[in-house]
């Protein structure tokens, strides 16, 4: 996840409306998303790469919901989350004007390793399943570090 975070306004047709069951136990956290014009291609579908971009905002949205926005999270931590892995399957294609709800719940967790389960989804049919790990680094040697305490106590109660 990049520390500038989504833009506000893009694609975020009711930011309050984001659905806050994002805690491990709560089920999966949903945030709503509209396609626009300049999200599609010339076949009139979601360019594939634009999933991704669902996906990162709604990762973004999702620990801020946790009470970690992450620019700052990052930034007091020493620490970024970066995309080591994604896995996604391509189920239907979403259409201009759409409104997806796109989920994020965390799947794993090892010591600097978060994989993420995400969908985007249209009135509760899977379009895309992923599969995202990111990776923990410290932001001055870019290595693996361990994910904060205060990250994994959220994510791992019993921990």
């Amino acid at each position: 996840m990049s520390a500038a975070g989504p833009s506000q306004g893009a694609n975020t047709p009711r930011l309050g409306a984001a659905r806050r069951r994002s805690r491990k136990r709560g089920g999966p956290f949903v945030f709503p998303v509209r396609v626009y014009y300049e999200d599609t291609d010339a076949a009139g579908v979601v360019y594939y790469a634009n999933y991704l971009k669902y996906m990162e905002r709604a990762r973004t949205e999702w620990l801020a919901a946790l009470g970690f926005p992450l620019a700052a999270f990052e930034r007091s931590h020493g620490i970024a989350f970066v995309v080591h892995r994604v896995e996604i399957d391509f189920l239907q294609p979403a259409r201009l004007n759409d409104t997806l709800d796109v989920t994020v719940e965390a799947a794993e967790r090892g010591l600097s390793r978060l994989a993420a389960m995400q969908s985007c989804r249209r009135d509760g049919v899977a379009l895309t399943n992923a599969q995202v790990t990111l990776a923990c680094v410290d932001t001055v040697r870019w290595r693996p570090t361990r994910i904060p305490k205060p990250l994994r106590d959220v994510l791992d109660p019993t921990e």
